[in-house]
């Protein structure tokens, strides 16, 4: 039986736009940052992009009170795996104004920013696949 848990061959890494995916739809937040540890175990470079209304979920204290439905962990241990498989988190300047945001007040996982330029470079990239949500 051929093992189909590797990243493809030509693929170098995945990169993550969360759009819709914000603490308003809690049901909606655990499968971004599953697929993203699932990424980062097989070895694939990860970078999870937070815009628009999802980037509160970097405000501390967001995303450690949200559940997916019924999931026994909390929004932030589900981006806390992603993180420590390897995932690097993203966040948009201009979505933290949008939001009145500080973005020296982030939860300490995230500590870099990028947005619609960094996110579409590695859209454009044949060895990068994508995924939004």
């Amino acid at each position: 039986m051929a093992d189909t848990c590797k990243s493809p061959p030509d693929a170098r890494g995945v990169a993550i736009l969360l759009w819709s995916a914000d603490p308003s739809a809690p049901h909606r937040l655990a499968t971004p940052f599953f697929c993203a540890a699932a990424a980062a175990a097989m070895d694939a470079p990860v970078e999870i992009y937070f815009t628009a209304a999802s980037v509160q979920l970097l405000r501390p204290g967001v995303a450690a009170s949200l559940r997916a439905s019924d999931h026994p962990k909390t929004i932030l241990d589900t981006l806390r795996e992603a993180v420590e498989h390897g995932a690097v988190l993203y966040a948009c300047r201009d979505a933290l104004v949008a939001q009145r945001m500080d973005a020296d007040h982030l939860i300490p996982e995230c500590s870099r920013f990028g947005g619609a330029v960094q996110f579409m470079s590695r859209a454009m990239d044949a060895n990068w696949s994508v995924l939004v949500f």
